[in-house]
């Protein structure tokens, strides 16, 4: 079995399966949106996610957005 892990974030690949430092099975490419394309010049490079500086997955940006469609659902569904 090939391993790699991550010395800037923490993530793990087994077998080529991204692992969270969580020990969740991940997504890299929303690694990197969350995480990997956040990071400093130096950082990024130490990376060792094979997708990062890819565009599209998760993003703060796209988690804000949702939180922000629930809160306003959950206001209207108490307005009424």
């Amino acid at each position: 079995m090939n391993t790699k892990h991550c010395s800037v974030c923490g993530a793990a690949w087994f077998s080529d399966q991204h692992y969270w430092s969580t020990g969740k099975i991940g997504n890299e490419l929303d690694l990197a949106g969350l995480v990997c394309n956040t990071l400093s010049s130096k950082k990024f490079q130490e990376c060792a996610n094979p997708r990062k500086g890819e565009g599209g997955g998760q993003t703060w940006a796209k988690r804000f957005e949702e939180l922000e469609e629930l809160m306003n659902d959950h206001l209207k569904d108490n307005r009424m």
